[in-house]
């Protein structure tokens, strides 16, 4: 009898002293935020207090990556630690598969899945099982109702259903229409409310390792600001002159300066929901005990759907494969670890997510192929080995993109459109704009990343789009949509 309790006494200790070494771990994870939107990353016209002191207490990644240029692959990408070619979520859910395709355009896309596969271990389902309380808040986008949050590995759904958007209801505003979320007041606003509910699980759950994955909404489509906020920007966009300014990308204007007030609005509101949960935390004296992430899943919207931001000096937006749709924001604030005001310029992508939340909480990966590798090393001050970093959208973006590919390793990046099999070469250091196709003159590396990514392609059995019948190139493409006028 004495031996047995003796043995549960030191299993429990053994377990009580694992919780007190595993942090708690808060992710936010923004919609459409580009890179550029931050005043950390360069904004002078959105104004993100509390964003841009959270990179000042921890560590800013310069180079950090979407694994897709929209949506729904991120998301999966960042829950699974795999690229999206290896859940076959390879576009955002709800698009057309390829026996509906009624666009004309040179190629079908390729078709895709349309849930998150439960027997595929993720984040959440890793953390529980190490003993973490898990909470989700916000966009899930990852399937049907049996496919919810709740079925894979999160204890608390508030909002995670399968729309895209905020499309029930008043949308940003209560009442929601959401069956995860009950509606506030009327005028409630999204992003505030699901900062409540995070806030509100952190402080039931403050004495034991948490896990919370506040997803926001915001800052998609629908345009909706609070009337204040607007104001606040419409008077700010007077103030210093500004007015809205285009290129060209492809048969799409582009935008190429911020100066949208509505969007600002909504970029502010993100903010302060992020300054409420680390309030929370700060309230509770967790600061110390609890690493925050924060990042977005593809580049900023500029050149459809309202056309709300610019990504300059970065080409192109949402559902491009030029550094404007994928290069995104990604913060690191890990109290006693991450030296304050750390910018780090390594390459890192979405799948990184997964096995840096497994080591900080000693978890076990699966066995199942995990794509991503732990920053914990590269927090820790180390460096992490060089390694390409791999795209795969075979399909038509709402935003003017085509099916394509692409690989970064170093300093170079190679793009592979689907359409013609063309190919540019990219020199990031020396060109982050994408201006100077370098392929023609660099043979050799052109050859080295096209045979990279082919084989990577190969490897994990990546869906290609297929020619279409009744493609007609005598008509336009569909790819080219007309602009807002100007104000």
């Amino acid at each position: 009898m004495f031996r047995y309790l003796l043995l549960v006494f030191l299993c429990t200790f053994a377990l009580n002293l694992r919780a007190a070494d595993q942090p708690n771990i808060v992710v936010f994870l923004v919609d459409d935020l580009g890179q550029r939107d931050l005043g950390c990353y360069g904004s002078s016209f959105y104004e993100t207090p509390n964003i841009d002191q959270l990179a000042k207490d921890g560590a800013r990644f310069t180079d950090a990556y979407a694994a897709c240029p929209v949506c729904s692959p991120t998301r999966a990408s960042l829950l699974t630690g795999q690229y999206p070619v290896r859940s076959c979520i390879t576009d955002y859910i709800g698009a057309a598969q390829p026996a509906g395709w009624n666009r004309n355009t040179k190629l079908l896309p390729a078709p895709y899945a349309v849930q998150l596969p439960h027997e595929t271990m993720n984040v959440a389902r890793l953390l529980k099982n190490a003993g973490y309380a898990t909470f989700f808040a916000g966009k899930w986008h990852l399937g049907p109702e049996s496919h919810w949050p709740e079925t894979q590995g999160f204890d608390i759904n508030k909002g995670g259903v399968d729309r895209g958007g905020p499309y029930g209801g008043n949308k940003y505003f209560s009442p929601y229409g959401n069956p995860r979320l009950d509606d506030g007041v009327p005028g409630e606003h999204l992003p505030d409310r699901l900062a409540t509910e995070t806030a509100t699980f952190i402080e039931a759950n403050k004495d034991k390792p948490f896990f919370a994955y506040f997803s926001f909404y915001s800052v998609h489509t629908p345009l909706m600001s609070r009337s204040d906020l607007k104001n606040k920007y419409e008077e700010k966009r007077t103030k210093l002159g500004l007015k809205d300014e285009w290129g060209r990308e492809g048969l799409r204007d582009v935008r190429l300066i911020q100066e949208h007030a509505v969007y600002a609005g909504m970029v502010e509101a993100m903010d302060q929901a992020v300054g409420k949960v680390l309030a929370k935390l700060d309230e509770l004296k967790l600061r110390e005990k609890t690493v925050v992430i924060f990042t977005s899943d593809n580049g900023g919207l500029s050149t459809s759907e309202g056309w709300p931001t610019s990504n300059m000096p970065l080409r192109g937006g949402k559902g491009w494969m030029y550094e404007g749709g994928i290069r995104e924001p990604y913060i690191v604030r890990w109290p006693g670890v991450v030296k304050p005001g750390t910018v780090i310029d390594t390459p890192i992508s979405s799948p990184d997510l997964m096995p840096t939340c497994a080591e900080l909480a000693g978890a076990k990966l699966p066995a199942s192929p995990v794509d991503g590798v732990s920053l914990v090393p590269l927090l820790k001050g180390a460096a992490l080995p060089e390694r390409p970093l791999f795209w795969h959208y075979p399909h038509y973006g709402n935003q003017g993109g085509a099916p394509s590919g692409a690989v970064r390793r170093g300093d170079w990046k190679l793009i592979e459109w689907y359409e013609d099999n063309s190919l540019e070469l990219y020199n990031l250091r020396e060109d982050l704009g994408e201006t100077k196709n370098l392929a023609a003159q660099n043979p050799e590396k052109t050859k080295e990343l096209s045979t990279l990514l082919d084989a990577w392609r190969k490897e994990t059995g990546a869906k290609m789009p297929a020619p279409n019948q009744k493609f007609d190139a005598t008509k336009r493409n569909g790819r080219a949509a007309d602009r807002p006028k100007a104000k």
